[in-house]
């Protein structure tokens, strides 16, 4: 799970690079990984300060876009 992880961040962090701020759900629906994986690799791009999480308008809507 680890690897998975690890490579669904990469995946992630090419998608931000490529396509700018991007809902998370967006992401859940457009990357061909489990919810739970994704998640997860988001809190590790999170932790290694790669990212920025934002929620914005009146329905929250969380956004990621990369550092930098």
């Amino acid at each position: 799970m680890h690897e998975r992880i690890g490579l669904t961040a990469g995946v992630i962090w090419h998608h931000l690079a490529e396509h700018g701020a991007t809902p998370v759900a967006k992401l859940v629906y457009v990357l061909p990984e489990e919810e739970a994986i994704i998640q997860r690799s988001i809190g590790w791009l999170a932790q290694e300060d790669k990212i920025t999480l934002s929620a914005r308008g009146g329905d929250q809507v969380e956004t990621i876009v990369l550092k930098g």
